[in-house]
């Protein structure tokens, strides 16, 4: 899933433009991914560290570009500022105030559910905006398949490791794909159904 944000930066790059471009779904990614690391870390679960490495390297990276390319960076940055913030917090209060223990371990499972759920949440931010201009250029079609398939498998492993920690935020994204895909089918038939000049200008 997290490769397919190689297509936006793709997309700046082409264009010197980070507009058509959610940035909010990178920054809540990469918070994800780091929560999820130190996770896996207290766990020792392998899977869950090796996989968000690579997640939370890619994240970094398609940020440090949008950055690049945005025209709103007082937003980008004041954003970014924040996730910086709630990071330091939330290391200090994991690492220092909560004792080592299952405690630590429950408590950070809590905590990164709610930012699995804001991740897979995040890209419907804009609904009212897609539904304003019937258009979904701002949803990436790729990152809801990846999302789809992604959140099945996570859902699956948790259920398998008798996890709810893993199981449980990663339902609300197959959902929230669902939902995605339904947009994709509505408006993509609407746009269509435009005459045949408009589509050869896009």
């Amino acid at each position: 899933m997290f490769t397919t944000g190689l297509t936006d930066l793709k997309k700046m790059k082409a264009t010197q433009s980070a507009d058509n471009v959610q940035f909010l779904p990178f920054l809540t990614t990469c918070l994800n991914n780091l929560g999820w690391l130190y996770y896996g870390l207290l766990k020792g679960d392998g899977t869950v560290i090796s996989v968000n490495i690579i997640g939370a390297f890619l994240q970094t990276l398609y940020i440090i570009t949008y950055c690049h390319y945005t025209k709103d960076k007082r937003r980008v940055f004041s954003q970014t500022l924040v996730m910086v913030i709630v990071l330091c917090i939330g290391w200090v209060y994991f690492s220092v105030v909560i004792p080592p223990g299952e405690a630590q371990l429950s408590q950070l499972g809590l905590a990164c559910s709610v930012f699995t759920i804001s991740m897979y949440l995040s890209p419907l931010a804009d609904l009212l905006d897609i539904m304003r201009s019937r258009s979904v250029e701002r949803l990436s079609f790729s990152l809801t398949v990846a999302t789809f398939f992604t959140s099945t498998s996570w859902t699956l492993y948790g259920l398998q490791l008798n996890d709810y920690y893993i199981m449980v935020p990663n339902t609300p994204g197959i959902f929230t794909s669902l939902i995605r895909f339904v947009l994709f089918w509505w408006f993509g038939a609407v746009i269509s159904n435009k005459p045949s000049y408009k589509l050869i200008q896009i």
